[in-house]
C-alpha cells in the first residue's frame, strides 16, 4: 500500500491528508461527514469554528456510541446464521470506525482554524 496525498475541505479550509489508495474513499466520506456536521452546527448558531467543531464531534461520537450499543445488543443473542454474519460485519465496521477516529484525532491535532494560528490541543 503506497501513501498518497489528498486534498479535502473542512470548515472552509483546504487540508492535505496522507492516505492509501485503499482508504481514500473512506477518508473522503469521513471528511464529508465531519464537514457536514460542522456546517450544520454553524447554521444552528455556533459562530465559533472551534465550538462548531466540538459540537460536530459530540454529534458523531453520540452516533458512534449508539451504533456500538446496537452492535453489542445484536451480538448478545445471535439466533440465526444471518445474525452471525451481521455481527461479523459490525466487527469489521467497528474497526473502520476506530481507524476513522484515529484519523480525525490526528487531523484535529494539526488543524489550525481561522483566527486561531495554533494547533488544537486535545
Amino acid at each position: 500500500m503506497s501513501q498518497q496525498r489528498i486534498e479535502v475541505t473542512l470548515a472552509g479550509q483546504k487540508i492535505t491528508l496522507a492516505t492509501t489508495t485503499e482508504h481514500e474513499p473512506l477518508l473522503r466520506e469521513a471528511c464529508a461527514m465531519v464537514d457536514e456536521q460542522i456546517q450544520l452546527a454553524i447554521a444552528g448558531g455556533n459562530r465559533s469554528i472551534e465550538r462548531a467543531t466540538m459540537m460536530a464531534a459530540l454529534k458523531l461520537a453520540g452516533d458512534l456510541i449508539s451504533s456500538q450499543r446496537m452492535a453489542a445488543e445484536a451480538a448478545v443473542a445471535p439466533s440465526t446464521e444471518t445474525a452471525a454474519i451481521a455481527a461479523e460485519e459490525l466487527v469489521r465496521l467497528d474497526g473502520e470506525l476506530r481507524n476513522l477516529e484515529e484519523q480525525v484525532d490526528a487531523l484535529m491535532q494539526t488543524l489550525s482554524l481561522p483566527g486561531s494560528p495554533r494547533p488544537i490541543d486535545l
